[in-house]
């Protein structure tokens, strides 16, 4: 495994705070970076500031008013609230909770201790116990808060006996049911209640500011060795602030999940997984902290990243996906790699073992085979609901990666697999259905169904299909360092007096594999443990601050060009009205530009299906930006770069015709 190190050259004086001002590295990779001074346009304090406005970011923030803040500012990257809330339906758990009690579900806090502990260790994960006992203690806590706080007023998902408290199948179960799951009231904003219930208790706390558009660049000390102080710079306007605290700061800002270099520095093929969750999950965060001495957890844990075997490719970006799966293994399918072959139980009940086999991979691509009597027997179980509407519905997002043939070998030439592996793979998958029996990769072909085999059936029929999937990352487990009570280590174990972490950029806890609703609770939980310490200690005086010894290595946070949406703009386009249609998140999305007096007057964003909690952004501001400038080289919408890219190709494609 490859590891870059790289140490940041700075020098004392700077660490220590001793100008008014900012500091960046100048090294973009370079072995001797330099560092220059960021002279700030503004300063504003703060008893609290947090770095990141998700779940963590968010709970902090209202923890600290509870312990008695007077004013917490928070820095948001983008223009909205909720991190990767904004990207899952955000399931919830928690035991010994109310809804256990009413629905009559005997629980308790060591059973989901054990759990968590269970699941975080498959595969030689190593979940930290005590970490874990924190959180499942102050969990319930925290569940009732959201539950007093509005959470009452949704209407929970029900299992076949009408409870509300239910086992959650897209992740390891648990020996109890303890997962919550439900829909936000305003659908069109937020995809998580989560989020919703909290955009609404900071909306009306007037104690809490949100500067949004403003990315957290450098940490600063003062001279008694405290990191009191945060430098942000506005991304639009370019705007340079230094926010100082009273109590300090708070950083949660995110995991890397973004990050395709990062990610290859941990993990074999790494580089390949989608990005399933929020662009600005780029680890920029753990870097700023090592910045000033912060501890990242050594290789193994930094390698710690989960993936869901069901990714979809973006049409529009293909490093970036959404969850989507054929589930046709259920009713007989199968799945092979890029060599025609297969890997692992595809009926396999713990989904670990099946992220684990995709993970290792050639790119970490799959291929659903199946057939239309697979097909037939999938609808007729009840069980197409994800393919119809990933794949199957007109206009599904899937489509460009749903093949189909009238053979096998057919198909195998359309997917570029070998024809005669893929032959042969299948020869001897149906052999073992007409057996009866148990294959080599431990599937079973008798009668005894569950929800993981729905019918048994051979690959063959009228029609052949298949179906691209790769390994699909939507969150990261290794991060920074810290103690129990959320402050941030260097390498010696020593706490950096004044600066916290909370959320997905703590690394470390949950092992391996991270157990079903801990993704949304998690943050939640450490969030507020992080603001009422932080409001209860008063930092420590003497501490050296300089930068850690095992720096990553700056190039890993270059962002690669990824947009192609260019066009010449000293051709001579011809008045009129243009209108383009794209592939949008959900469907497509049309775009109109007015050409006058050879230049581009207005942009239009019309009829679309995008996620408007999510595009808001991007399809206000982007037609904005390419009219003032007379171009489609603009920058993307932080946090809504698909949809800032489907509006410029749509524009280019208007100018193409305006210049014909």
């Amino acid at each position: 495994m490859k590891k870059k190190a790289l140490l940041l050259l700075l020098s004392v004086a700077i660490s220590m705070g001793s100008f008014a001002g900012c500091t960046t590295s100048t090294g973009k990779g370079d072995k001797n970076p330099q560092t220059q001074e960021i002279k700030f346009d503004e300063e504003k304090s703060a008893d609290l500031v947090v770095v990141g406005g998700g779940a963590a970011g968010m709970s902090a923030a209202l923890e600290a008013v509870e312990s008695g803040a007077e004013k917490v500012i928070i820095l948001e990257a983008t223009s909205k609230t909720g991190g990767s809330l904004n990207f899952t339906s955000g399931s919830m758990s928690a035991a010994e909770t109310i809804v256990q009690e009413e629905d009559g579900i005997e629980d308790t806090l060591e059973s989901f201790v054990e759990d968590i502990m269970k699941t975080g260790s498959d595969f030689g994960g190593k979940p930290n116990r005590e970490m874990v006992e924190m959180f499942v203690k102050e969990d319930k806590d925290a569940f009732q808060w959201l539950w007093d706080n509005g959470l009452s007023e949704y209407e929970l998902l029900k299992d076949a006996e009408g409870k509300r408290a239910v086992f959650a199948p897209e992740h390891a179960l648990y020996s109890i049911p303890r997962t919550y799951k439900a829909q936000p009231k305003d659908k069109a904003n937020y995809k998580s209640p989560t989020h919703e219930i909290l955009d609404k208790m900071i909306a009306e706390e007037s104690k809490i500011e949100i500067e949004y558009l403003t990315k957290a660049t450098d940490l600063i000390a003062n001279d008694k060795g405290q990191v009191m102080s945060v430098c942000g710079e506005n991304i639009q306007s370019g705007k340079v602030t230094r926010y100082n605290s009273e109590k300090g700061i708070i950083v949660a800002t995110g995991g890397y999940s973004a990050n395709h270099k990062l990610m290859a520095e941990y993990t074999e093929h790494g580089g390949s997984y989608l990005a399933g969750g929020p662009a600005g999950a780029d680890g920029n965060g753990l870097l700023m902290m090592q910045k000033v001495g912060g501890a990242l957890h050594d290789d193994d844990v930094m390698g710690y990243i989960p993936t869901f075997p069901m990714g979809l490719q973006g049409k529009d970006d293909p490093t970036t996906g959404i969850i989507a799966s054929t589930y046709t293994w259920k009713t007989g399918g199968i799945v092979v790699n890029k060599e025609g072959e297969r890997f692992v139980n595809e009926t396999e009940a713990n989904p670990s073992i099946r992220e684990v086999a995709l993970e290792e991979q050639p790119e970490a691509v799959q291929f659903d085979i199946f057939t239309d009597k697979i097909l037939e027997d999938l609808r007729a179980k009840k069980a197409a609901g994800m393919y119809d509407m990933r794949f199957g519905a007109e206009g599904a997002p899937g489509k460009h990666v749903l093949y189909e043939a009238d053979s096998l070998e057919e198909l195998a030439e359309m997917i570029e697999v070998p024809v005669e592996k893929l032959q042969a793979t299948v020869d001897s998958y149906n052999a073992s259905v007409e057996a009866g029996g148990t294959d080599e990769f431990g599937r079973s072909y008798d009668e005894n169904y569950n929800a993981f085999k729905l019918a048994n059936n051979k690959i063959e029929g009228e029609k052949y299909y298949a179906v691209r999937l790769h390994a699909l990352c939507v969150m990261t487990l290794g991060g920074i360092e810290t103690n129990t009570d959320l402050q941030v280590l260097d390498a010696e174990g020593t706490a950096i007096p004044g600066l916290y972490a909370a959320g997905e950029v703590i690394g470390g806890v949950w092992g391996k594999f991270v157990s079903g609703g801990t993704g949304v609770m998690g943050p939640v939980v450490f969030g507020r443990l992080a603001a009422r310490n932080a409001m209860a200690t008063e930092p420590a005086e003497g501490y050296t601050v300089k930068p850690a010894e095992n720096m990553l290595d700056a190039d890993l946070f270059v962002k690669d060009k990824t947009s192609s949406n260019e066009f010449d703009m000293s051709k001579e386009l011809k008045d009129g009205k243009y209108e383009a249609t794209v592939d949008g998140q959900e469907g497509p999305m049309t775009v109109n530009v007015t050409i006058a007096d050879g230049k581009i007057s207005e942009v239009v964003v019309g009829e679309n299906k995008e996620t408007e909690a999510i595009a808001s952004g991007a399809i206000k501001d982007i037609p904005a930006k390419i009219v003032e400038t007379n171009s489609v080289e603009v920058d993307s919408v932080s946090g809504a770069t698909l949809t800032s890219e489907r509006i410029k190709k749509a524009v280019v494609q208007c100018l193409t015709e305006a210049a014909k």
